[in-house]
């Protein structure tokens, strides 16, 4: 039986405390759902976070690097992929996962939305200002989800994968 991936996806550096916790708290709540977290590996920000909540809960995590060396993922990391794309690698996250999760925003994050809704896959935006809400609505109104909880994100993901 294959396994369901869910992407998390949010700031690197730029990352707030609060984009970093509510990650940590969203890796935990998928690792004891028995998902597979899937981020953009490197550790900072929510990809670190949330790998190490995943890991809190002894979830498999998988980091998909945008650089050639898998000695940078972060240790929370258990499958590195590096792949010497860059931010093209994105578009591997999107595809490589069932559903994607955002935890704040960044550039990246932005062009991981636009990938997953052009994929057709289910996006689900965690902690989303109002702004950035109603701009998703207007280029998708479906496979876009908002919610202001990990609880709410994860029954969410249960009636998308069901």
């Amino acid at each position: 039986m294959r396994k369901i991936a869910i992407g998390v996806m949010g700031a690197g550096e730029n990352a707030t405390v609060i984009d970093c916790t509510t990650a940590y708290e969203l890796g935990k709540a998928i690792a004891q759902q028995g998902w597979v977290l899937l981020t953009g590996g490197r550790s900072v920000g929510v990809m670190d976070a949330a790998s190490r909540g995943a890991k809190t809960a002894n979830g498999l995590t998988v980091g998909i690097l945008p650089g050639s060396d898998r000695h940078d993922a972060s240790e929370a990391v258990d499958i590195a992929i590096a792949t010497g794309m860059g931010n093209a690698r994105n578009n591997i996250n999107v595809l490589s996962s069932d559903v994607i999760i955002t935890c704040g925003t960044g550039a990246g994050t932005i062009s991981e939305i636009a990938l997953a809704l052009k994929a057709k896959k289910p996006v689900i935006l965690l902690n989303s200002e109002i702004e950035s809400q109603n701009f998703w609505q207007k280029l998708s109104v479906n496979n876009i989800y908002f919610v202001s909880s990990v609880a709410a994100a994860i029954a969410t993901v249960k009636t998308l994968i069901l």
